[in-house]
Formats: C-alpha cells, sequence, structure tokens
C-alpha cells in the first residue's frame, strides 16, 4: 500500500503546513492532497508545494464540480502537472448542495453528469485537440455566436490522473467506468463490498476493466494509545467530528456521509444522529454515536490494533492509504504520520 495525507491551506499556520508536508516527504510519503472545502482552494498551494517538494505526487483532494468549467479545471490541472513534471493527480468531487448552492450560488442539480462530462472535456483538453463538446451540462463553443472550437495553447507534458471523490452507488459505478482512482471517506471495510466496491466493479466492467486499473484511496485519522484509558479518552473525542459528518456534512434532504454509513450497517444510528443534529443538540448527537462506530472507521488504538487494521483495509482492497494524524503539535503529529507509515510498509 501506497500511503498520503491530506492539507488545507486554511487549516492554520500555513509555514506549519509547508513543514509538515516536506517533512513527511522525508519520511517517505508517496502523496499530499491538498483540499477546498469552504475556506482555501486547492490549486493554488499546490503550486506552492510543487516548488517545495521533488518526489512527492501532489493530488488535488478535490477541485469542487460547479465552481469553475470544465476548462478552467483543465487549465488548473496541465499548468500543475507541467510546473511539478508530472507529479500531479487531479481529483474531483460534486461536494454537496450546501457549498455549491450556498456558497456559489451555482444549482446542485445533476452532478452525475456534471461528473461525466467534466472529466470527458478535461481529456480532451488534455488530449491537445480542438475542445468541441456537446453534452447536457456544456456546449462548446457555445451555439449560437461566431465561435469556433478552440484548443489550448498549452500541452499536458505528461500524463494526467484523474481521481474521483464519491460516495453514492451512480457516482460510484461512475468512478469505475472513468476514473482512475477513488477518493473514499466513510470507509467501513467489513461492510465496503455492499456499500462501495459492488458499484465500483460494476463501473470498471462497464468499462472492460479490472480493479488493478483503479487505485483505491481510502482515508482515516489515525491516532496511538498508549493504554486503555487514553484509547477511551480518544474514543470519546472522536465521536462529536463523525456526528459532525453524519448530521452536519450536507443539507437536510442530502448528506452523501450519512447514506454511506447507512448502508454499511449503521442506518438506525445515522438517522438518530442526523435527526438530532438538525435539532441544534450536538452534544446528544455524539452521545448516539457508538466506540464500535469510531474504531470501525479510523485507525485509532494502539499500534497492535492499527496494524490489525490496516491489514484488513489491504485484505479489503485498498491500494492507498489516505492518513490524518493526531497531535496537538507539529511534531507530536509527525511523530505520529512516521509511526503510522512504517506499520504501512511492515503490513505491504
Amino acid at each position: 500500500m501506497r500511503t498520503s495525507t491530506t492539507i488545507e491551506a486554511s487549516g492554520g499556520n500555513w509555514r506549519e503546513t509547508v513543514d509538515f508536508v516536506t517533512e513527511a516527504e522525508k519520511l517517505g510519503m508517496d502523496i499530499c492532497w491538498v483540499a477546498e472545502a469552504w475556506g482555501s482552494e486547492a490549486p493554488s498551494p499546490l503550486g506552492y508545494l510543487a516548488a517545495r517538494t521533488e518526489r512527492m505526487l501532489l493530488g488535488s483532494g478535490i477541485i469542487q464540480l460547479a465552481t469553475r468549467t470544465p476548462a478552467a479545471i483543465a487549465r488548473a490541472a496541465i499548468t500543475l502537472s507541467n510546473i511539478s513534471e508530472g507529479r500531479f493527480l487531479l481529483g474531483l468531487g460534486p461536494s454537496g448542495p450546501q457549498v455549491i448552492e450556498g456558497l456559489h450560488g451555482v444549482p446542485f442539480a445533476r452532478p452525475l453528469t456534471r461528473m461525466r462530462e467534466t472529466v470527458e472535456i478535461v481529456r480532451l483538453a488534455a488530449s491537445g485537440g480542438k475542445i468541441a463538446y456537446d453534452g447536457r451540462e456544456f456546449t462548446l463553443p457555445l451555439p449560437g455566436g461566431d465561435s469556433r472550437p478552440m484548443r489550448l495553447s498549452m500541452r499536458a507534458e505528461h500524463e494526467l490522473p484523474i481521481y474521483l471523490a464519491t460516495l453514492s452507488p451512480k457516482m460510484l459505478r461512475l468512478t469505475g467506468e472513468v476514473a482512475d482512482g477513488w477518493l473514499g471517506t466513510s470507509f467501513v471495510p467489513e461492510g465496503a463490498k455492499e456499500a462501495y466496491f459492488d458499484h465500483l466493479d460494476a463501473g470498471l466492467a462497464d468499462a472492460g476493466r479490472t480493479r488493478s486499473d483503479l487505485d483505491i484511496c481510502q482515508g482515516a485519522e489515525v491516532n496511538f494509545a498508549e493504554d486503555e484509558e487514553s484509547l477511551r479518552a480518544v474514543v470519546a473525542s472522536r465521536k462529536k467530528e463523525l456526528a459532525f459528518s453524519l448530521g452536519g456534512m450536507g443539507s437536510a434532504s442530502t448528506n452523501f456521509y450519512n447514506q454511506a454509513y447507512s448502508r454499511q450497517g449503521w442506518g438506525e444510528v445515522a438517522a438518530g444522529v442526523r435527526e438530532r443534529w438538525l435539532a441544534g443538540d450536538r452534544d446528544g448527537a455524539a452521545s448516539l454515536v457508538t466506540d464500535e462506530m469510531v474504531l470501525a472507521t479510523t485507525l485509532i488504538g494502539t499500534e497492535d490494533m492499527v496494524r490489525a487494521r490496516l491489514k484488513v483495509w489491504r485484505e479489503a482492497g485498498v491500494d492507498t492509504v489516505r492518513l490524518y494524524p493526531a497531535g496537538d503539535t507539529l511534531a507530536a503529529r509527525l511523530d505520529t504520520l512516521g509511526r503510522a507509515i512504517a506499520i504501512v510498509r511492515e503490513v505491504g
């Protein structure tokens, strides 16, 4: 398994974040993903990190659909790929109505169609040919005027792998059909076949591909507990974050994280957490999250527990582990990361 992590430019002190990334590269980290949610965007820090790193792959984790045209996404991706000398991975995701409609004022409707068409247009642009496209969401050039199909004045000098961050069954099937990798979350390996892999595999079969053609990249917090008491404290602290995913990540009608946990056997708990969270009872929502849920969806525990869990991930089909190391200081996070990377290498 390869190792990766995710940072966000608005996630704290930027200089410290850069130090974290450069030190992670020295520790042997394979990939650094840069997120954009409702704070900083991804391409600008990726360009900066391309100049500060030498070996590590750099990916957008993710660029949000509907916040840019497909051509703008293609231009950013090709630019980042060229200046990093082929170290860039393009991660795309639909986000959700809360961000797309609430922050950007763009309809969230038909994200599946938008995703498919965006991938096709990005690859068309990267091929160097004229960009002519007739889709449901995008028509290039815009009809009714004097414009003609254009090609970018730049060329993609390297391959441009595309990863999709998806959770719903139809989006997962599309990922298997058209993507080079899957950026997953809310992952429980014991329930992953029905919740995720059956849909990914159906898409792979549609395209005449196999699982080896898709990089399965899964993420989780990693936190080492030295004894039972510290483990209980870590698990308790994680419950409110999980409650936010189940209750606060999305709108009143759409929460893809909640749906994903429900498909993996926690439908009743997920529904209860969401109900309490939306009613404003955040503590009550967190109280419904069980220890089992936290341990099943994270890499929290003693070194032996984390090692055993990573073996389960590997056997489930995970190719790349996305590590979110715990720690109150830069040194502590790097220590956690180094220990985790060593275990991943050991597990294989």
